[in-house]
């Protein structure tokens, strides 16, 4: 059995406080949430600082993404007293990619939608994963067909890191309980029907009875919901 699998042995049926508690001080200094604002990542945020407010947390700005999230970066940094990191892509990437294919090239295909992608979020994503043994998540089962098969501890191959998801097992409505008992701040775009919240141009409120990524490039079909992030 190696270590991974030792790992998730250890922390099955535990409560994401246990497993935060046991990681951000077994891995001090090497590990980082990395949020995308979600009300998983809020949740986690409300956790971390709880338990070790030193620890870092960061956060992706394609430059694209809507003003309610902007704003939600300012309330969770006065919430907890924190200053949140915001790491851009490289302008000189983002001026070559507009140049040769436009500025919304992710309507076009799978392809171009993946290279914008990889320019706002992979490339910023990497260098913010340097020095650290091990990146927290607020995946959930629950969220799509593309993460049902995903575990508390998993070795993301890609980035030579232990990927660590406290939320795994929970369900949404176990995550808005808690967002609502604690006062934990929230991206208000949630409350008009948004339940995943990603760059404007990618991302549509959901209609009843749809997925709940369903919003996310809805133009593509559901297996390639992705942007690279959370590959296997």
């Amino acid at each position: 059995m190696n270590k991974i699998e030792l790992l998730n042995q250890q922390f099955e049926g535990k409560s994401p406080e246990e497993v935060l508690q046991y990681f951000l001080t077994e891995y001090k200094g090497k590990i980082a949430l990395s949020s995308s604002l979600s009300i998983e990542d809020q949740l986690l945020t409300d956790l971390i600082v709880k338990i070790d407010a030193s620890t870092r947390i960061f956060t992706l700005d394609t430059g694209r993404l809507f003003p309610e999230t902007y704003s939600l970066i300012d309330k969770t940094n006065m919430k907890y007293n924190i200053q949140l990191e915001v790491l851009f892509p490289k302008h000189e990437d983002v001026q070559k990619m507009v140049k040769e294919e436009g500025i919304n090239l992710f309507y076009a295909g799978i392809d171009s939608r993946k290279r914008c992608c990889n320019v706002r979020k992979m490339e910023p994503l990497r260098r913010a994963f340097q020095g650290l043994d091990v990146w927290i998540c607020g995946l959930r089962r629950e969220q799509s067909v593309t993460r049902k098969d995903m575990q508390v501890v998993e070795w993301d191959e890609a980035n030579q890191l232990i990927k660590l998801n406290p939320l795994i097992n929970f369900t949404e409505a176990q995550v808005w309980d808690y967002i609502k008992a604690h006062k934990v701040p929230y991206n208000k775009l949630h409350d008009q029907g948004f339940p995943s919240i990603g760059c404007q141009p990618c991302t549509r409120a959901v209609q009843p009875g749809e997925d709940i990524r369903a919003g996310r490039w809805w133009w593509e079909d559901p297996e390639h919901k992705e942007c690279g992030l959370h590959r296997k």
